[in-house]
């Protein structure tokens, strides 16, 4: 049996993301790209990069899917994993554009509590987000949104998020064996110029 990828534990201070990066995401229904500008949400980005690079995201889960509103994911399988990524908070980021269809953010559960969980937003969101000012978008789906749309969504949010923290994919396999998920994560390149516009 091949041993598991040993994931670092987050740097501190982060280390800056390059100013404009784009990611290609493997899926179990295949891939999609994100670019990501870090001058939209610096915090953001770095801790994005640092996942990434540090191979994180690999059989990864969706496991939060409201068709219309936001596919959800970053909970890694390995609750040892977790348990230190999920308490390394990164600060706020002041947000300088929406919500819109594509866009990629942090999920938090109040100020300064954002970690590791990530979602896209299948829907125009910034009516429903833009004003709790949490919830700042720092990339765009940029290929593949399709994919994005056709991930598996018919346990739409029962799984729990703390049980999926605490117990990683030993309970996101058994109690929802038909989540889509992430094979791996792979940064492509720097971008010359962004597509995102900021709030106006």
């Amino acid at each position: 049996m091949q041993a598991a990828p040993v994931i670092p534990p987050p740097q501190s201070p982060a280390v800056a993301s390059p100013a404009r990066f784009t990611v290609r995401v493997e899926t179990s229904k295949g891939p999609f790209v994100v670019e990501v500008t870090r001058d939209l949400a610096p915090h953001s980005a770095d801790r994005f990069y640092e996942l990434v690079t540090n191979g994180y995201f690999a059989d990864v889960r969706f496991f939060r899917l409201v068709p219309g509103f936001v596919v959800q994911f970053g909970v890694h399988g390995d609750p040892a994993v977790n348990a230190v990524w999920d308490t390394a908070t990164i600060a706020d980021d002041v947000m300088r554009t929406s919500n819109r269809k594509g866009t990629l953010a942090f999920a938090a559960n109040g100020p300064h509590s954002r970690s590791t969980q990530l979602f896209i937003s299948t829907g125009e969101n910034g009516r429903k987000l833009d004003g709790q000012r949490l919830f700042t978008p720092f990339g765009r789906v940029v290929q593949g949104m399709d994919v994005v749309e056709k991930l598996n969504a018919e346990y739409g949010e029962e799984p729990n998020a703390i049980r999926a923290v605490r117990q990683g994919n030993r309970y996101l396999t058994r109690w929802f064996p038909a989540l889509d998920y992430i094979v791996r994560a792979t940064v492509l390149s720097d971008s010359s110029a962004s597509t995102i516009s900021p709030v106006s």
